[in-house]
């Protein structure tokens, strides 16, 4: 059977464990060498790696804080050391944090704009240095609550509103280079984050089950076949969208 992604590089940001760690599994499965970036879990992304190559797959982790651009300029200079271009660009490392607007600091603005939004930029502004003239895919992690708008999480939702409208302006800007560009928008993920954040087992997760017409908060399997999709030829002429996957909540 022939894999949808074979001689493809691809590069996953915060890929040490969650959405980002099920993501990278699953573009290697499909023939893709990965870059496994991670900013400060070096085990979960030793791990990831480990079980990709286990399977015969190519992999590589690589330490870099996409919000810093020299350690984005790293990042990228290790892919091109390890595997020579790039085809595929998943953007997946974010961070969120929840505040009542009375609570809201400068700090805590900066500390969710600077990675999910400005590091998403300089981190898609240097890796289309390295597409080649075939082009290539960008899979931009959002979030439903870029529409949803939940209370008391003013800054992470605009983060995420900001993501969903570069993807529909990169996706018109390198259009002409045949790179394209979407975002996927998970809902609530049973991830390692949201489990030490204590969501996992909280009224906010029961509350979005009754909401979600599948009754079920999401796995990162649930959220990876799609980037897969949209990574692969089967996608060719689909670009600028933002996908919900949510079980149904709108």
């Amino acid at each position: 059977m022939s894999q949808k992604l074979a001689n493809k590089v691809a590069v996953v940001t915060g890929a040490s464990k969650g959405i980002g760690a099920s993501i990278a599994l699953h573009l290697a499965a499909e023939g893709a060498a990965v870059v496994v970036n991670y900013s400060s879990s070096k085990a979960g992304a030793d791990k990831v790696v480990a079980e990709i190559t286990s399977k015969g797959g190519k992999a590589v982790a690589v330490q870099a804080n996409v919000a810093l651009q020299a350690d984005i300029l790293r990042l990228f200079a290790e892919t091109k050391k390890a595997f020579g271009q790039v085809d595929v660009l998943v953007n997946n490392a974010g961070i969120y944090e929840f505040s009542p607007l009375s609570e809201i600091t400068a700090e805590h603005y900066h500390r969710q704009f600077d990675l999910n939004v400005l590091g998403l930029v300089l981190t898609t502004q240097e890796a289309v240095k390295h597409f080649n003239p075939k082009g290539g895919s960008i899979i931009n992690i959002s979030s439903i609550v870029a529409t949803l708008a939940l209370p008391n999480a003013l800054v992470y939702n605009a983060t995420k509103a900001s993501v969903d409208v570069i993807t529909k302006t990169l996706a018109k800007e390198l259009g002409p280079r045949k790179i394209r560009v979407n975002s996927v928008n998970p809902g609530m993920v049973e991830t390692e984050g949201v489990k030490s954040a204590g969501i996992s087992d909280s009224d906010m997760r029961t509350q979005m089950e009754q909401q979600t017409p599948l009754g079920r908060i999401g796995q990162p399997e649930d959220i990876a076949p799609a980037v897969v999709f949209l990574a692969s030829s089967d996608s060719s002429w689909i670009s600028g969208e933002n996908i919900t996957i949510a079980g149904g909540l709108k």
